[in-house]
């Protein structure tokens, strides 16, 4: 795992603890998106749809640092639109440290080279750089041609500076195993600290619908990695039970609220993938209610294909706590790429309530357990 023993320490304090108070909902990360503004237009993105009155928008300082203070999560990402667009980014970023939250502060790097004076290293502090994969693939997924090149040379930089900095992959349609199994032996070159490495969602509001990998497709494809990847040594920045999760090896339903999002609409409903579910004006009052039994693979057709991080990771990590024995062995052993697969549970929107229509009127059949 790609994550310093003290940065492990504190979450598996934070863990503990809430395990001993009996809490049932808690923030793993949170997601504090404080614009939506991007200098790229990237085709699987979901968020630069919205009109120039949307992007023109941030969260203020405070704004933030009372989201910080609200959730209280140990650690902080920060997504976008592209965080260094924001002017007020280095007061935010040293207000959570000095909070001692984890900060990933995730930037496509095109400013980065010109920003980087505005930060110091800490190990509080993480440059989280988007890399699609190597030059081609990168450059075709943000639609731009040398921005592969460019964070490159800011990764370089950054880490020539001192700073944590790991790498941020998606993966699309057309992957190639020993593609990707490459890209992570570059990366590892590069010297990172880890890569965070997943599906990418099928955002509704994306500018192109045909990118997404679904399904068995995904597991296919992460079985075909980390099959390589026996025989590597790639730091990745997941529990070991998300990666057995995406070789298809754990049936598990999300927890939406491990990663509760911060934007400039509010606390979003119920996560950071789906943006149409209305918002509310505090932590406490998302939690409260946020009907979170109508989300998940089973319970909503928007959630049907999503194996995101953001939303199965802390149901991973639960687990791990829940199960610390098949955790460890699963670290040991890497995830199973052989076999046959957990089998995916029947949606319960499909099983409880599928309507056809009999010359011309709809029937409503019931189907058993």
């Amino acid at each position: 795992m790609g994550v310093p023993l003290r940065q492990q320490l504190t979450v598996g304090s934070y863990l503990i603890k809430q395990k001993m108070k009996g809490a049932k909902k808690y923030p793993l990360v949170l997601m504090l998106e404080p614009l939506f503004r991007c200098n790229l237009a990237c085709a699987g993105c979901g968020k630069i749809d919205y009109p120039d009155e949307i992007l023109d928008k941030r969260l203020s300082f405070e704004e933030c640092m009372q989201a910080v203070d609200e959730c209280n999560a140990p650690m902080v990402s920060i997504p976008g639109g592209e965080p260094l667009i924001h002017k007020e980014m280095p007061q935010i970023v040293a207000g959570i440290i000095a909070r001692k939250k984890f900060v990933y502060l995730c930037t496509n790097a095109l400013l980065l080279k010109k920003r980087i004076d505005d930060y110091k290293p800490s190990p509080y502090l993480t440059f989280s750089i988007h890399l699609d994969g190597m030059q081609d693939r990168h450059d075709t997924s943000v639609c731009q041609e040398g921005v592969f090149e460019r964070a490159v040379e800011a990764i370089k930089l950054a880490l020539g500076k001192g700073f944590r900095v790991t790498v941020n992959c998606t993966l699309f349609q057309g992957e190639n195993a020993q593609e990707v199994a490459d890209f992570l032996d570059y990366a590892m070159e590069l010297g990172v600290e880890g890569v965070t490495i997943a599906p990418g969602f099928s955002y509704e509001h994306a500018p192109q619908q045909d990118v997404f990998i679904k399904g068995s497709d995904v597991k296919d494809l992460f079985r075909g990695i980390f099959k390589i990847g026996k025989k590597r040594n790639w730091k990745l920045n997941h529990s070991s039970l998300y990666l057995d999760f995406l070789a298809g090896n754990q049936s598990y339903n999300c927890t939406p609220w491990g990663n509760p999002t911060r934007n400039v609409f509010g606390w979003q409903k119920p996560c950071y993938l789906l943006a149409d579910e209305g918002y509310v004006s505090t932590f406490q009052e998302l939690l409260d209610t946020t009907p979170w039994d109508k989300y998940g693979t089973v319970n909503n057709p928007k959630c049907a294909s999503c194996m995101a991080h953001c939303g199965y990771e802390a149901t991973a990590v639960e687990d791990m706590l829940s199960h610390p024995i098949k955790a460890l062995l699963t670290s040991i052993r890497g995830p199973k790429t052989e076999g046959a697969m957990v089998p995916e549970a029947t949606p319960d929107y499909a099983k409880k309530e599928l309507a056809s229509t009999i010359a011309g009127i709809p029937v409503r059949v019931e189907i058993a357990d």
